[in-house]
């Protein structure tokens, strides 16, 4: 094995495409999430060490199907092709694709019919995850077909000397027994791909990276005391050491509490230099009568920006003359901030994160962004890498703008009040119950502009309803709601109606991701 550059995930729509590049990197081999309709050109110009197509919801014969550059078959880059990606592969050269008129979903069982490196090391007879209803009925002019199923004839097929591979079920999904070994078979065998994507070689990497760039100017770092941002200044600071001054902004938006234990946990913990700045009239002020979510995020975000170029002007004052200029402000970006906020040709953007499509574009910093092709599974395995003490790097994600997305409507004073009074709640009773580990993120949302009659003390009451988001997740990407035993969520409702008068409701959102995402804003 000898090659080592970007394995390329061709994003075909498919509900699992970032689960895909997941797989990869699991394999210790560093992928990247591309739109279908980049040109082989600009593909090729990336240098891949191989190319996966995933899976998507279209025909490959319908008139409007995602559109592919076919000259990337051509290239001699080893190509897998996934369910729609097989497909396309099988129709651009030269293969037969059509309805079935029967579907095959979930468990399907595999017969291996050929010899293939795809499945060296598994059995011939294997349970796979399908979720198609359209096959390949012909393989292409020179493609071996290497498994079967009962409802598709070719479920598999290969051409070693061109290095293009496909196969119809889903390896990426945990369903499929071998798949795991499928894509590792195609990236250590077929591609001859190296793995050696770790924390230790990715902080290198960034360190060398950050040295270079930044010289002997001063960076200030944005830390909120959450897993990113730590693991982004812990980093940083290895990197150039005392040119690092990290700043917590106040923004008025933090739960209970927040502030004192950042100061403690980090500035403590971490021997980094920290500065506090409360800018919470700032931000209040400027999210006043706005309840749309993007409007706020992105005021949100150039706030954030106008505040650190306010300390950026305190520290240059303090510095002196002979302190060196401040050039760069370091963010904890992650991938899924990026792929949500439309980063990249075709990407749809769910929803602008504040550190990326919320940032205004008058920005007088240029950005340090170590973690921004990560996942947050990564990003905690490199903060232990690091030594950023494990109370900071098992931390439950905390969204940048707070519970500014948390208040569903207008943010103001009084409202923050009641909802950072029912969030301590959450808390207090999610770590009593021994649930903070289990539950990847908890947002507890108030429903500013909804309100439910009620009886409390014999009366009526006409209040707000507390929504809680109770998730599990690997990276973001996806997710699904978190059982949690229903002493625990009784508890919970109790407390927060018996001591926040203005809720006189708590509900329970029971909705994945997709079709949801885990904020409500």
């Amino acid at each position: 094995m000898s090659s080592n550059g970007v394995v390329l995930v061709v994003d075909f729509g498919a509900q699992y495409a970032q689960l895909i590049a997941r797989r990869v990197r699991e394999a210790r081999v560093y992928s990247e999430i591309v739109p279908h309709t980049m040109s082989a050109e600009t593909m090729l110009a990336k240098q891949p060490a191989a190319i996966i197509l995933s899976g998507g919801p279209a025909s490959v014969y319908a008139e409007a199907a995602p559109s592919f550059d076919s000259a990337v078959f051509d290239a001699g880059v080893p190509v897998l092709g996934i369910c729609y990606g097989f497909q396309t592969m099988a129709a651009a050269l030269g293969g037969k694709v059509g309805h079935t008129g029967t579907r095959e979903y979930g468990h399907t069982n595999a017969e291996l019919t050929g010899e293939s490196c795809l499945f060296a090391g598994t059995p011939a007879d294997q349970v796979v995850w399908m979720s198609h209803g359209d096959a390949v009925q012909a393989a292409p002019e020179g493609f071996a077909v290497t498994a079967s199923t009962n409802g598709t004839p070719v479920a598999a097929f290969e051409n070693r000397e061109r290095k293009l591979y496909g196969l119809q079920w889903h390896p990426e999904v945990k369903h499929s027994d071998f798949g795991q070994k499928a894509l590792e078979n195609f990236l250590y065998d077929a591609a001859g791909i190296e793995p050696n994507w770790t924390s230790e070689s990715i902080i290198d990497a960034e360190v060398a990276k950050i040295r270079e760039r930044v010289g002997d100017a001063q960076v200030i770092c944005a830390l909120s005391g959450g897993v990113d941002s730590s693991v982004a200044a812990a980093l940083v600071h290895k990197a150039i050491g005392d040119q690092l001054t990290c700043f917590f902004i106040d923004h008025g938006l933090l739960r209970a509490g927040e502030r004192e234990q950042v100061e403690k946990d980090y500035a403590a913990g971490m021997g980094i230099r920290m500065e506090t700045h409360d800018e919470s009239g700032r931000f209040l002020e400027a999210l006043a009568g706005v309840s749309e979510p993007e409007a706020k995020r992105k005021i949100i975000g150039r706030e954030f920006i106008r505040s650190f170029e306010a300390a950026q002007k305190a520290l240059v004052a303090k510095l002196g003359s002979e302190g060196g200029d401040v050039k760069f402000l370091v963010q904890g970006t992650l991938y899924p901030d990026v792929v949500e906020s439309g980063g990249g040709e075709g990407a749809a953007n769910i929803k602008s994160h504040h550190n990326v499509g919320g940032l205004p574009e008058d920005m007088e910093f240029s950005l340090i962004e170590p973690l921004r092709s990560l996942f947050k599974d990564e990003v905690r395995a490199i903060g232990r890498e690091l030594g950023v003490p494990e109370k900071i790097v098992a931390r439950q994600p905390f969204p940048g703008p707070g519970l500014g997305i948390r208040i569903i409507g207008e943010v103001t004073r009084e409202r923050l009040d009641i909802l950072q009074a029912a969030d301590l709640i959450v808390r207090e009773e999610l770590t009593a119950a021994g649930l903070d580990l289990e539950i990847w993120q908890c947002p507890v949302v108030l429903l500013a502009d909804v309100h439910s009659v009620g009886v409390q003390g014999d009366g009526r009451t006409y209040g707000h309803p507390i929504v809680l988001r109770p998730v599990s997740s690997e990276d973001a990407m996806t997710a699904d709601w978190t059982r949690m035993p229903y002493d625990v969520l009784a508890r919970i409702s109790t407390r927060i109606t018996n001591s926040v008068p203005e809720v006189n409701r708590v509900v329970l959102d029971v909705t994945s991701k997709p079709p949801a995402t885990i904020e409500w804003e």
